[in-house]
C-alpha cells in the first residue's frame, strides 16, 4: 500500500503502470482512507523540508482523517 500511494502522490506513473498492478494485486478494502494517511506523512515531511507550499495538501489530508 505504501509504495502504490507514493506512486499516486507526486505523479510520474500512469495507468500503464496502474492498470497491470490491480490486475497483479487488488486493492484491499480501506485502501482508499490509508492512502491518504501514506500520503500525508510525506507532505508533512515536504512542507518541514521545503515550506508552504505542501501546508493546503497537509490541511486537506487531516481534515479526510478526523
Amino acid at each position: 500500500d505504501t509504495d502504490l500511494a507514493m506512486t499516486r502522490l507526486f505523479g510520474g506513473f500512469n495507468e500503464r503502470f496502474h492498470s497491470p498492478h490491480r490486475e497483479a494485486w487488488p486493492l484491499d478494502p480501506g485502501f482508499k482512507e490509508r492512502e491518504v494517511l501514506y500520503k500525508l506523512y510525506h507532505q508533512m515531511n515536504h512542507l518541514i523540508l521545503f515550506g508552504q507550499g505542501y501546508l493546503g495538501n497537509v490541511k486537506s489530508g487531516i481534515e479526510l482523517l478526523i
